[in-house]
C-alpha cells in the first residue's frame, strides 16, 4: 500500500523551504517521517525590509520556484499541501499581488500568516515532544530573516504568543527601530519576573541548528541541548570573521555566513534577560509545522494544541 504524502512551503525573509513527508503506519513512534526537504535562499527580506516591496527579478524568481516545488509535489503524489509567507512578504507592500500572481500561474496559494499564528505552527509539535510535568515553563524562540517568534508554553497549554520585528536581515539592514528593541527586552524581562527565572528555552530555525553543530558537535539527537557558554563561544569566534572567511573556515553557505552572527546575538539577549543557561534545539521548524497542521493524524493528536487559535486551511494537489 502506497504512502500518504504530504507537503509543506515556508516562504520566509531569507529562504523558501519545500517539505515533503509521508504518513507512517499506525504504532510508528512519529506520525511522519521526512521524504524531501529543499532550501533556497531567495532573501526576499533584502527587498521588503529595505524597500517596502518584493522587486521585480526576485518576485519573478519566486513564480519560478514555486513551479518546481509544484512538479516536485506531484512527483512525490502529495495528497494535501500547505504554502505560508512570514515577515517578508507582510511588509511587501505588494505581497497580495504576488500571491495573487503565483496562484494564477502554479495554482499554489499561499497564505501571509500573521507572526502569531506563525509561532503558534513552530511550537505545536514541539509541544507534544518537549511537554513534561504540568509546572514547567518553555519560551520558544524562532528567529527569522524578518522577525522573532516568541512563545510562552506550560506544559501543553500556550500560555502567549508574541511576534517582534526583529530579524537577522532587518538588523543587517539596520531596519530594527528601538522601540521595537526594547518592547522586546521589556516583554522577556515581564516573563523573567513572572516565572522567577525558571524558564526553559527552546530555540528552531537554521541558525540555531547551525550554532548547535559548531558549539556542541557531539550533539545528535531529535532535541540537543546547547549551552549558552559555548553559543556565546561560538558567536565570539565567528564575530572575528567577514563572511567570506566564515564560508571557507565553517564551511557555511553564503546566506548562512552572513546572518549567523546576528541570529546569534539574538538568542544570547534573550538567554541573558531570562537568565537561562541552556538552549533546547530540536531538529523541527516552521515547514515542519506548517505539514504538520494539514495531516490528519497529526490533527488528531495535536487537537488540544492546534485549537488554540486554529486557522482554516487550504490546499490539496
Amino acid at each position: 500500500m502506497a504512502k500518504s504524502h504530504y507537503a509543506g512551503i515556508d516562504i520566509g525573509s531569507n529562504a523558501v523551504r519545500l517539505l515533503v513527508k509521508c504518513l507512517n503506519e499506525p504504532g510508528s513512534t512519529e506520525p511522519l517521517s521526512k521524504v524531501q526537504l529543499v532550501r533556497v535562499p531567495l532573501r526576499l527580506g533584502e527587498d521588503a525590509f529595505t524597500e517596502g516591496h518584493i522587486s521585480k527579478k526576485k518576485g519573478k524568481q519566486l513564480v519560478s520556484l514555486m513551479k518546481a516545488y509544484r512538479e516536485l509535489m506531484e512527483i512525490y503524489e502529495v495528497v494535501a499541501f500547505r504554502a505560508c509567507a512570514t515577515s517578508a512578504m507582510r511588509d511587501a507592500a505588494n505581497g497580495p499581488e504576488l500571491v495573487e500572481k503565483i496562484l494564477e500561474k502554479t495554482g499554489i496559494n499561499i497564505e501571509i500568516i500573521e507572526g502569531r499564528e506563525e509561532a503558534r505552527l513552530i511550537s505545536a509539535d514541539l509541544m507534544r515532544t518537549l511537554s513534561g510535568k504540568d509546572d514547567a515553563t518553555f519560551l520558544y524562540v524562532d528567529v527569522g530573516g524578518g522577525s522573532t517568534e516568541l512563545n510562552i508554553v506550560r506544559g501543553r497549554n500556550l500560555v502567549d504568543s508574541r511576534s517582534f520585528d526583529i530579524g537577522t536581515i532587518r538588523q543587517i539592514s539596520g531596519r530594527v527601530r528601538e522601540e521595537v528593541r526594547q518592547d522586546f527586552r521589556r516583554y522577556l524581562q515581564e516573563l523573567t519576573d513572572t516565572y522567577q527565572g525558571h524558564i526553559q528555552l527552546v530555540g528552531t530555525g537554521g541558525n540555531i541548528n547551525k550554532l548547535l553543530r559548531l558549539g556542541a558537535p557531539s550533539e545528535r539527537a531529535n532535541i540537543n541541548h546547547l549551552p549558552i557558554t559555548s553559543l556565546r563561544a561560538v558567536a565570539d569566534e565567528l564575530r572575528q570573521y567577514t563572511p567570506e572567511e566564515r564560508m571557507l573556515r565553517f564551511r557555511l553557505k553564503p546566506d548562512r555566513a552572513e546572518v549567523i552572527v546576528p541570529a546569534a546575538d539574538i538568542f544570547l539577549t534573550v538567554a541573558e534577560i531570562t537568565q537561562s543557561t541552556e538552549v533546547i534545539v530540536p531538529t523541527k521548524g516552521l515547514a515542519d509545522g506548517i505539514v504538520d497542521s494539514i495531516c490528519p493524524a497529526l490533527l488528531f493528536l495535536l487537537h488540544g494544541i492546534l485549537a488554540t487559535n486554529k486557522t482554516s486551511s487550504h490546499c490539496s494537489c
